[in-house]
């Protein structure tokens, strides 16, 4: 099975590379890996891939030795785990407020004695059976992730809780969604005491964390705070930044 990079970083305290992806763009993932990217976040929770399209892109990620990490728009166990199967190193669930929810995660993402996982050995994450190993449930579990979103003022109050749930390998905050209920719900908690709580949970619970950040110094702030699942940059972002650098281009030239 092929060895997560992610997992590789988070065991020796490193910051992970992250880059999101939400379009149909497989040479954006061969740029990625070749920039010193550790992960591709998939998101489908957002964007509208098909299910051809994923796997293309997984597939992708597998060839170019980074990490695809799927947020999926589903919490259907079997589709979940498909996605594992389909050589994703890692699932990331939005919108995870309890325990009990992390822990329904964990069962569909790991195998026993972890979780509930369904076993197969026949996708790509197995590399389709062509050499069968006793060890793939062992492997699958070591060499894949599930990192729960942390993005309601009840997740962060029961942050101890998911941090401490078994199969349940780091907590990504979801500043946009966390900071709308914040503000909409008047919460005495603001976004900055929020991301210390995680940070102090996650330490205390020997996990990763982390959280996406749009600037240079939003990365040295996380970084301080002990992240290592830090997003920056993506191909929104790429597309937006570089057609306004092009566009004003045109304008100092007099065009």
């Amino acid at each position: 099975m092929r060895r997560s990079r992610t997992l590789a970083k988070l065991r020796a305290g490193e910051p992970v590379r992250i880059c999101s992806l939400g379009h149909f763009f497989p040479a954006f993932i061969r740029h990625a890996a070749h920039c010193g990217y550790d992960c591709i976040w998939l998101d489908m929770e957002h964007r509208a891939l098909s299910d051809q399209q994923a796997q293309t892109l997984i597939a992708y990620c597998c060839m170019s030795d980074i990490d695809c990490m799927v947020r999926p728009p589903t919490l259907e166990k079997t589709r979940l785990y498909r996605y594992l199967e389909d050589g994703a190193t890692g699932l990331m669930i939005p919108h995870v407020s309890t325990a009990e929810k992390a822990a329904m995660l964990a069962d569909a993402a790991k195998f026993p004695p972890l979780g509930d996982r369904g076993l197969d050995a026949a996708g790509l994450d197995a590399d389709y059976y062509v050499d069968p190993s006793e060890a793939y449930t062992d492997e699958a579990n070591r060499e894949t992730f599930l990192i729960v979103q942390i993005e309601t003022p009840l997740a962060v109050e029961n942050i101890e809780a998911i941090a401490g749930t078994p199969g349940v390998d780091g907590m990504f905050v979801g500043p946009a969604d966390l900071g709308l209920r914040l503000n909409r719900l008047k919460s005495r908690l603001c976004l900055d005491e929020a991301l210390r709580r995680v940070a102090q949970a996650a330490a205390r619970g020997g996990k990763a964390w982390g959280c996406p950040t749009p600037t240079v110094e939003g990365i040295r702030s996380l970084r301080a705070m002990g992240a290592q699942l830090i997003a920056y940059g993506g191909d929104f972002p790429a597309m937006a930044q570089s057609l306004e650098g092009w566009s004003r281009d045109w304008d100092s030239a007099g065009s």
